[in-house]
């Protein structure tokens, strides 16, 4: 089964399609490839985000993408229809963008559109220079880019995608409790390495001064 998996605008947000998305899960049970067409097209945005933001390369996000829903595809008879269909699209895209990230241990992680992070020490007003909003973007994008994959993961999880505790532990195959520690610890490395970034400009100005002060008493 070939799954063309891109970025594109996916169906109208606002309407309810759970009656819709039942009948499409029952009708690719049955061999209707087009039935999972409708839910290729119904999740593929939210299923992209993730990965791109996980992975950071467009080009990667779309691979990722087409692995999870070919992966949904083989594996739809396991779905549990108690459960949020789209919980578990983000389940099995956030497991494979994880082994993905733990196969390469490191990588730059470009993020574009990146949600208020009111909880960061001191945040940065949200004024009107351009110059200052830039900055604050790179320097939440390497605070990220810090993050072990599990905790970014759920990072994501939380402030992108808006997912309660529950519903992460559910994604992430772990417990509620266990998710709350992510997230703190998570925000407690981001604090630290923000507060850390900023003594480094300070320390280096210190050590200049100290210096010139040296040559001038030779």
């Amino acid at each position: 089964m070939a799954v063309l998996v891109l970025p594109a605008t996916s169906r109208g947000g606002g309407r309810n399609m759970v009656d819709e998305e039942r009948n499409w899960i029952a009708c690719a049970l049955q061999g209707d490839d087009d039935a999972f067409g409708q839910l290729v097209e119904a999740y593929q945005r939210p299923v992209f985000n993730l990965c791109y933001r996980m992975l950071g390369s467009p080009t990667e996000a779309e691979d990722a993408a087409q692995e999870t829903f070919i992966r949904a595809y083989t594996r739809l008879s396991s779905y549990d229809a108690d459960r949020k269909f789209s919980s578990w699209l983000l389940a099995i895209a956030s497991h494979y963008c994880i082994d993905q990230l733990r196969r390469r241990r490191f990588k730059l992680v470009s993020w574009d559109d990146l949600p208020p992070w009111s909880w960061l020490p001191d945040p940065a007003p949200q004024p009107e220079e351009v110059t200052l909003n830039r900055e604050a973007k790179h320097q939440v994008r390497a605070l990220l880019e810090s993050l072990p994959p599990d905790y970014r993961a759920a990072m994501i999880l939380r402030y992108w995608h808006e997912l309660s505790y529950e519903e992460i532990a559910r994604v992430l195959d772990t417990t509620v409790s266990a998710i709350k520690s992510r997230l703190f610890r998570a925000r407690q490395m981001m604090a630290a390495s923000a507060a850390q970034a900023e003594a480094m400009p300070v320390a280096t100005a210190a050590a200049g001064v100290g210096g010139l002060e040296a040559v001038g008493e030779g």
